[in-house]
């Protein structure tokens, strides 16, 4: 008992656990935390997450299926019934920092994680912990944005964690104890990972961090038995390949294009879409002259060997650290057709990106649709032969400065989007803003920051805006849109039942309509919000859980 007193009491000072072992204090600490837990663990096959929809009271992978489209098909809770939801039960993690965790629920567990490596299970039911892992991660990491996680992956009886120190570990369903440990780069260079992985047949897919830093760029994968790495995508193409002289002179050593959201994957063609992020210098365009492939881009990776493709590049040479990491959503809808698509209106595969255009592309090649802006920008007033947005001649950042839009942040950024098949509306928290870009001379040195400029609002510079807006694919319309009190940095849900659900940056968790984005409910939690919400249900009741501040939150009906 004085061991379990001392981790509580560490716990409740935000210090860092060490990782919970199995000793015979361990165990009991686990058996008493999981009275009126399922005691089954079902194995995660890939045919599971295959058939990720036929099971709709799970959340198997961080966009809910393989197509990203954050969508649930349980209607418990709906338009008619959301003012009755209510909080069912309260996770405090104790960790501090931005919460950015997805959770996963597989048969009335829920799995997730928290700043600086901590990952737990709780009984989705009550919020009961059952165990906790904590990683040692050491004082001299260099994460760009803060000590994150964004989530984890599960396959078979493990759940898998990329780490601030650029490690894949794979960690006991049952216990939380490590099963294997695998070291992808050296976090003293600046490599991280912050990123949900991907669990694709039996490999773990993660995309690495650090494009602030001048990484080159990587996608891996790694056997999930054995954490052997089984391939690797270099997102900065080097001597030999394809797209390496898209980069001037030695600048793809230190190009960037880091991998640091979550893909998506089709099984029907065994392809892996993954977005890549901004070139380095992320702001300062001189010394790296070209398109930067495959920086700002949509990369189809086949699964078993990550070999490339197709490729398709939103932002050429950027110079306004314009990352394409939102998670790209596929989709399969009738409804979807214009003269523009396929005759079907299938195989297709939508981003918001970070630009300010919204995309829509033929993903069986990559060939562009359409682009349509779907907030303020001032960078691009015209169109290559393909429909490419191009940047104007006042786009490039100067020694002065001057004012482009959107600013740094971008209309949206890496929080997730959800696409609706019942109202066939694409759901994006976006924004307005404009900065002063200015550009200078930096040298490259390993480990240290590589942004080659500086960008701030104007002394005049209106307010930042912040939107939920409802854009119609086919033709990027925005349809509906509600705007927030504040810009907010909350993902997306759509339901079954009609609704909607995000958060904002002052700590409010929303339920709007789906047709009209109305809001019908609202839940203070006290945080502000950098995560997105999920739905899953236990013995037939439907829960809608988000982490706001240091919490995780579950709420459902009376």
């Amino acid at each position: 008992m004085k061991i379990f007193a001392n981790l509580l009491l560490r716990l409740l000072r935000g210090f860092p656990l060490p990782p919970l072992r199995l000793s015979l204090t361990a165990t009991s600490i686990c058996m008493t935390a999981c009275l009126g837990t399922n005691a089954a663990h079902a194995q995660v096959t890939f045919e599971r997450l295959v058939n990720a929809q036929k099971e709709p009271q799970n959340w198997m992978t961080y966009s809910g299926d393989y197509s990203g489209k954050r969508f649930s098909a349980l209607d418990q809770i709906n338009a008619a019934d959301v003012r009755a939801l209510q909080a069912k039960w309260v996770y405090q993690t104790a960790a501090t920092g931005k919460l950015e965790t997805t959770p996963l629920v597989v048969d009335g567990i829920m799995y997730a994680t928290a700043q600086d490596d901590r990952a737990f299970a709780l009984d989705a039911r009550t919020g009961r912990p059952i165990w906790m892992y904590q990683r040692q991660v050491p004082s001299d990491i260099r994460p760009c944005c803060g000590h994150v996680n964004r989530g984890l992956a599960i396959l078979g009886d493990k759940v898998f964690l990329g780490t601030l120190d650029a490690h894949v570990i794979a960690l006991d369903a049952k216990t939380g104890a490590v099963v294997w440990d695998a070291t992808a780069a050296d976090y003293r260079t600046g490599h991280s990972f912050t990123v949900a992985p991907l669990a694709v047949k039996n490999l773990i897919v993660i995309g690495i961090s650090g494009g602030e830093y001048g990484v080159r760029g990587f996608i891996d994968a790694y056997d999930a038995d054995t954490g052997v790495r089984k391939w690797r995508f270099y997102t900065v193409p080097g001597p030999g390949e394809p797209g390496h002289d898209t980069w001037e002179g030695d600048s793809w050593k230190v190009g960037g294009a880091p991998a640091w959201n979550t893909g998506t994957y089709d099984p029907g063609t065994n392809q892996i879409f993954w977005p890549t992020g901004n070139p380095s210098p992320s702001n300062r365009g001189e010394g790296r002259a070209g398109d930067n492939l495959y920086s700002n881009s949509l990369l189809a990776l086949n699964a078993d060997t990550g070999k490339l493709n197709w490729y398709f590049q939103f932002t050429k040479h950027d110079e306004h650290d314009w990352d394409a990491t939102q998670v790209p959503i596929l989709i399969d809808a009738a409804k979807i057709d214009t003269d523009k698509t396929d005759k079907d209106g299938k195989h297709l595969i939508a981003q918001a990106n970070r630009n300010g255009f919204f995309y829509l592309l033929d993903r069986t090649n990559g060939k562009l649709i359409s682009a349509t802006a779907y907030g303020k920008q001032t960078w691009s007033d015209s169109k290559d032969a393909d429909g490419r947005p191009i940047a104007n001649k006042n786009a490039s950042p100067t020694l002065e400065g001057h004012t482009v839009c959107p600013g740094a942040l971008g209309t949206t950024n890496w929080f997730p989007p959800t696409y609706d098949p019942q109202t066939n509306l694409f759901y994006v928290t976006a924004r307005d803003q404009c900065d002063i870009f200015s550009t200078a001379p930096q040298p490259y040195e390993a480990g240290h920051a590589f942004y080659g400029s500086a960008y701030f609002p104007s002394e005049d510079a209106e307010p930042y805006l912040g939107f939920l807006k409802a854009i119609d694919p086919a033709t990027g319309e925005i349809k509906q849109k509600f705007q927030h009190t504040s810009p907010t940095w909350s993902g997306v849900l759509s339901t079954a039942g009609g609704l909607v659900f995000s958060g904002d940056a002052e700590g409010n968790f929303i339920a709007f309509d789906a047709g009209s984005l109305k809001p019908l409910w609202h839940f203070q939690m006290g945080g502000a919000v950098y995560a997105a919400p999920m739905a899953f249900a236990v013995d037939g009741k439907e829960y809608v859980a988000i982490a706001a501040g240091s919490a995780v939150y579950a709420f459902g009906l009376p």
